[in-house]
């Protein structure tokens, strides 16, 4: 279960990553602690691509070491790809394994993306870090303004249940997933940089913010435990 502590602050996140591209850079176990990563990182790429067929430019917010962006390449390989990740190390990375495109080092609550300048943008295990409620609303609105008409945007992340005794349930079983994977200090490991770094949101919350934030349509992929892909079309 989460607790209200001292969150890290976002120099100590981007130095955890920066320790850690190996890891990421492993499609199938670089994110074994997100529940069915594999399946929603293939979820997002086919449904961005088949939906946003006429797509020509992609943004990748939090890109690590470029594995959903490397997805989505595989039904769309035309793509331009602009990756955005707090890490330089991770982005140095994430544009070796990709061959090409443009990288942006930085928080994304703090890079200005320039109008109507992309047909998809995606985020997997990345909003999370998002703090209060008017961060995620600037940022949700950024990312529309920043899509084209007819643009996509497609989500994989850590979520949390709005009640106690569904998160209670749902936090158990993550503990015993994460348990039967490496053991019981891997739970606990996973469980402190949770606590320590991140303020997940209700899948509905985020849902509703994309409607509030002007998508007309939204899909959700698939969710398992707190984990969920989905996504919206402007």
């Amino acid at each position: 279960m989460l607790r209200n502590v001292r969150k890290s602050t976002t120099e100590e996140i981007r130095a955890r990553f920066d320790n850690d591209v190996e890891r990421f850079s492993n499609l199938e176990t670089g994110q074994s602690a997100a529940v069915d990563s594999p399946l929603m990182l293939d979820l997002i790429a086919e449904a961005a691509a088949r939906s946003t067929p006429q797509a020509t430019a992609l943004v990748d917010i939090g890109c690590g070491a470029g594995n959903l962006a490397l997805k989505l390449l595989e039904f769309a390989p035309r793509l331009a790809v602009t990756l955005i990740d707090l890490s330089q190390p991770m982005l140095t990375r994430a544009v070796e394994r990709i061959g090409r495109g443009r990288a942006i080092q930085g928080d994304i609550r703090n890079i200005p993306l320039e109008p109507a300048s992309f047909d998809i943008a995606v985020g997997a295990a990345v909003f999370h870090h998002l703090r209060g409620d008017d961060e995620w609303r600037a940022v949700f609105a950024k990312i529309y303004r920043s899509l084209r008409p007819g643009g996509s945007f497609w989500i994989a992340d850590l979520i949390y249940h709005s009640t106690a005794a569904v998160q209670d349930v749902m936090w158990r079983r993550y503990g015993e997933y994460l348990t039967g994977l490496k053991g019981a200090d891997y739970r606990q490991h996973v469980f402190g940089y949770i606590e320590a770094e991140d303020t997940p949101r209700p899948l509905l919350f985020q849902i509703d913010l994309l409607r509030e934030t002007g998508f007309r349509e939204v899909e959700i992929l698939h969710k398992n435990s707190c984990f969920a892909a989905f996504g919206a079309l402007k």
